[in-house]
């Protein structure tokens, strides 16, 4: 673990080179206690719950929280980056644009539109398509076959008081992955995303609570077997 003090998290435990991010900390703690054998709060400041231990391949994996948007995720990245991470997968959410996604689908995402907000503090302007690391897609796209859709997403910060139009080949819209897949280059740290989806265009309303749990644990055991493939 580097010897630096970052600024908001404030780490128990030392955390892997190898990371899950979730916004929601119930999702992170859920998600540690499925993957983990032993798992051990790393984090709890600021209420942004982090989790480390062995997975049951015995490499070591951290699960952390990153809150709600842009901004809070791209400030617990630098932290993590401090802290010695090199491999992040988040995790998340997302409002599907149109008829064809369903609650509780796997979206692997393999572009991200940004819709303005923090991504611009990092270069990236409005409309710009960020990609997640190539060799983290690759891999994810392997594990996930049959299980998850690629995608194209639009990304915000804050989610419109109306719901986005579907535009083009856009699937879904999320608060997070345009500003990780932004930050974390710069950081040093590899970063892809596969997401559930919550509210499908199609219909109103959120999926049943169980259906997105399954859905977390399926993306969270895809991504933990490609992190330790990484090693």
């Amino acid at each position: 673990m580097s010897a630096a003090v970052p600024l908001r998290l404030r780490p128990k435990t030392p955390l892997a080179a190898d990371t899950i991010l979730a916004g929601d900390p119930g999702r992170a703690m859920l998600l540690a206690q499925e993957l983990l054998e032993a798992p051990r709060m790393s984090n709890h400041a600021r209420g942004l719950w982090g989790y480390s231990g062995r997975t049951q391949a015995g490499d070591e994996l951290t699960i952390q929280a990153t809150g709600i948007g842009g901004p809070s995720a791209a400030a617990v990245l630098s932290d993590l980056a401090e802290l010695g991470v090199r491999r992040a997968v988040r995790i998340g959410t997302c409002s599907g644009l149109d008829a064809e996604p369903t609650a509780g689908e796997l979206l692997l995402v393999a572009e991200a539109v940004a819709g303005g907000g923090s991504a611009t503090s990092f270069g990236v302007g409005p409309g710009d398509v960020l990609r997640p690391d190539a060799g983290l897609l690759e891999r994810l796209r392997e594990e996930l076959a049959g299980s998850a859709r690629e995608a194209r997403v639009a990304s915000f910060d804050t989610m419109p008081a109306e719901a986005p139009a579907a535009a083009g080949d856009v699937a879904a819209a999320d608060m997070q992955t345009a500003a990780i897949l932004a930050r974390g280059p710069q950081l040093g740290i590899a970063t892809a995303a596969v997401l559930i989806v919550t509210e499908p265009g199609a219909s109103s309303g959120q999926a049943a609570e169980e259906v997105l749990e399954n859905a977390a644990k399926r993306a969270g055991r895809a991504a933990s077997s490609v992190l330790s493939g990484l090693g």
